[in-house]
């Protein structure tokens, strides 16, 4: 019985820890967003921008990657 409850408070905090990878969506599809909201404001400037924006995606998608991980790691590590 014990075991059977801590299982599912694994599974229940996997699945809260996978909505981070919803929120990193979110923040890849801003930044995004916003860079094309600029371009198209300043198409000039673009390029100069581009490595900013690979950046902010990279930090974006990093915290997706995170709570994924630590998703893994609360199903199979308990």
């Amino acid at each position: 019985m014990e075991g059977d409850i801590v299982q599912m408070g694994a599974y229940i905090g996997a699945g809260l820890a996978c909505m981070g990878m919803g929120g990193s969506a979110m923040g890849v599809g801003n930044v995004a967003g916003n860079f094309l909201s600029g371009a198209l404001r300043n198409p000039s400037a673009a390029a100069d921008q581009t490595a900013t924006l690979f950046i902010g995606i990279a930090f974006a998608e990093a915290l997706g990657i995170f709570s994924f991980l630590v998703a893994l790691l609360l199903m199979f590590a308990v």
